[in-house]
């Protein structure tokens, strides 16, 4: 009699390789390479190796030299590796001829982290989000799936030309998905545009949780109001914005709300598809900038944040940068000459969020002033 059978999908084994040109230094290169790895970890794909490589000669058919490209490619297969992951975007053609030159899958960095937003999409609204960017992600590589474009449908030569290419009928296909997808986005984004009139109406402070992912923001939102909001040790562990009310020491009541994490490089097709739900960003009251104290990327990750907030046109919200995970470190009084005035806090123990709600109240109410107009004004 034949035993069980182990139908459990195993994960694809994935070789990381991060770019290095002339004008990126190799610490920088190294911790680029360190999140690829903890985004391809939240992925799920088992890591087989890593490595750095410093491209100086470039070709449009691989993005380097050929040499190099087959050097990898080499490496990759006596590994096992079932696919490359690379920390940079690649062009449809330089993809398709990676993977025809290796047998295996090709990754870049935008398609990663869009499979990531996939796997974490909850509420109509991301699925919404998400779907649009995989089609815009995917729409100029449809051409690379077809070798023989000659493939017709309809028509018949001599009488209505020769017909829509098989390419040319996927293409319309995706292009009529992207137009359903945009008004089904709409219809949502109408229902949060009533829900956040609704809120101005009650005249409640907005204070939105923003920073880079992981760094903490919806455990703080769990610790202050009680919420049970996602909140793992995984890059974009959250995707749509939350909002809770919170009851501030002198009574003064304000809506926090939880933001999707940023990233370096982080793929315009996704700023584009999740700008709706980064609006409420750009119309709150007060940012609270939410740092991880015990990454080695900091300060890299704190010019990050205030980057996407220019995007944005949010960077002119007044911003209150709280250092989280203290915790965890020995001397977190260190870190306040790199950032005056934050705040240190620990979202695990509570430490340091009575001092936050103190200061948001404090910033609030400097804020809030009386007037008094004539009718006729």
């Amino acid at each position: 009699m034949k035993g069980p059978v182990d139908i459990e999908v195993r994960p694809l084994k994935a070789f990381l390789i991060g770019i290095r040109d002339e004008k990126m230094s190799l610490a920088h290169a190294d911790s680029l390479v360190a999140e690829l790895e903890g985004l391809v970890d939240t992925l799920g794909l088992d890591i087989v190796a890593k490595e750095v490589v410093h491209v100086r000669e470039k070709s449009a058919r691989y993005g380097m030299g050929t040499g190099k490209a087959e050097e990898l490619v080499q490496k990759a297969l006596s590994l096992g590796a079932e696919c490359m992951v690379f920390d940079r975007d690649i062009s449809p053609s330089q993809q398709r001829n990676l993977e025809e030159l290796a047998g295996i899958s090709v990754i870049d960095r935008q398609e990663l982290i869009i499979q990531i937003f996939a796997s974490r999409a909850r509420t109509k609204e991301a699925e919404l989000q998400v779907n649009l960017a995989k089609l815009y992600y995917a729409l100029p590589r449809l051409q690379h799936k077809y070798i023989d474009l000659a493939q017709q449908r309809g028509g018949r030569y001599g009488t209505r030309g020769s017909g829509e290419t098989r390419f040319e009928t996927d293409r319309r296909r995706v292009e009529q998905r992207i137009h359903r997808l945009k008004e089904e986005l709409k219809k949502v984004q109408r229902q949060r545009q009533v829900q956040r009139r609704r809120r101005e109406r009650q005249s409640i402070p907005i204070c939105a949780l923003v920073g880079y992912t992981n760094a903490g923001k919806s455990s703080i939102l769990n610790t202050l109001t009680g919420a049970d909001v996602l909140a793992e040790n995984k890059l974009f562990a959250t995707l749509d914005s939350t909002s809770r009310s919170l009851r501030l020491p002198q009574g003064l009541q304000v809506l926090l709300v939880d933001t999707v994490g940023f990233i370096q490089r982080l793929p315009h097709s996704l700023v584009n598809a999740f700008r709706s739900t980064l609006e409420e960003v750009s119309r709150a009251d007060i940012l609270i900038n939410v740092l991880d104290s015990s990454s080695l990327e900091l300060t890299r990750h704190y010019e990050t944040t205030l980057s996407v907030l220019r995007e944005l046109k949010a960077d002119n919200i007044p911003m209150i940068s709280v250092l989280n995970k203290i915790d965890t470190l020995q001397e977190a009084d260190a870190l306040l000459k790199l950032f005056p005035g934050s705040l240190l806090v620990s979202a695990k123990t509570g430490s340091g969020l009575p001092e936050l709600c103190a200061r948001l109240e404090e910033t609030l109410s400097a804020d809030n002033k009386r007037m008094e107009y004539p009718i006729d004004k």
